[in-house]
């Protein structure tokens, strides 16, 4: 066969080119962006035997369905996914954190994740991809990354330019778990807020609204109190920082985010807790504990050992 390559019969809610993302572009407004879970993006590329780096297909809520023409091809997923593949007159139910082979003409249908956000899609070949400072990954706000910027639609074809020769099945035993409390250490702007607001985002309970995507997490919940200003000049961002807009309902900056803003910053989200939190649905309730810097980056330093002792596994 001459060419393979997948058809885009659905394009799902919300499914786009990622990888790690770029680097050291903040200076001219692009943020990372890159895979949500780092963590499962990792894991599918190594069970499809990827280099860690490579360009994976994320897809939020619903997935894609998609019908693959060529030879023999490894893929995986990797999160909390229900999908199904059809071959010929047969449907096979699909598992996560394995490796499946699939054959000319098969449908490969993501039909949901499971009480989570994001799922990811590892493909056992190099891709015909689009890069832009020296990533593929797609923010659509920005209409920047592969597939000039934009989710994957339907009868889009995505073309294989080399498939892996090693089709060894792999797997791992795996499951992805909630988190109680999300970890902050303090922001800049800490003291901006009176000793009741600062009570309140430590003790109460906030609620993840439906007004989050790649960009940003905004929640609800009893309105956090700012005695000094609600607006500040504008500062540079990162991810994981949680601002407090005139409302006083929290935001918290996700991958896609802008890389300059003007509400102060009550906190930040630890990036040990980053996988974890972006996978919370809207209607999630979230905590938020203190930590000080010095424990943030020993749990950091804990959590990429656990990461690392995982893909060891496959």
């Amino acid at each position: 066969m001459s060419k393979n390559y997948f058809k885009i019969i659905r394009g799902g809610i919300n499914t786009t080119f990622q990888d790690q993302g770029r680097k050291n572009l903040y200076h001219i407004g692009i943020p990372f962006s890159g895979a949500m879970d780092n963590r499962n993006y990792l894991l599918a590329n190594k069970l499809v035997g990827n280099k860690s780096e490579a360009p994976i297909i994320e897809f939020a809520y619903q997935g894609p369905l998609l019908k693959y023409f060529g030879t023999k091809i490894n893929i995986a997923i990797t999160g909390d996914v229900n999908f199904i593949i059809n071959r010929n007159s047969n449907q096979i139910i699909g598992k996560c954190y394995q490796s499946i082979t699939l054959e000319n003409e098969d449908e490969l249908d993501i039909i949901s994740t499971n009480k989570s956000v994001y799922g990811y899609l590892g493909i056992s070949a190099e891709l015909k991809l689009k890069f832009q400072w020296s990533s593929c990954s797609t923010n659509t706000k920005a209409r920047i990354g592969a597939n000039d910027g934009s989710k994957l639609k339907e009868n889009q074809e995505i073309d294989i330019l080399k498939i892996n020769k090693n089709l060894t099945n792999t797997k791992l035993d795996y499951t992805n778990t909630k988190i109680e409390k999300i970890r902050v250490i303090k922001g800049t702007n800490f003291d901006y807020f009176s000793e009741n607001g600062k009570k309140i985002f430590f003790e109460k309970e906030f609620t993840v609204s439906k007004l989050s995507d790649r960009m940003g997490m905004r929640l609800e919940g009893t309105k956090i109190e700012n005695i000094t200003d609600t607006n500040i000049k504008s500062e540079g961002l990162i991810k994981g920082v949680i601002q407090v807009p005139a409302d006083g309902n929290p935001i918290i900056m996700l991958s896609d985010h802008g890389t300059i803003g003007g509400y102060p910053k009550i906190g930040v989200v630890i990036s040990a807790d980053y996988d974890k939190l972006v996978q919370l649905t809207p209607g999630s309730k979230i905590k938020f504990q203190e930590v000080n810097l010095a424990s943030a980056e020993s749990l950091f330093k804990l959590y990429e050992l656990e990461t690392q002792n995982l893909i060891s596994q496959i």
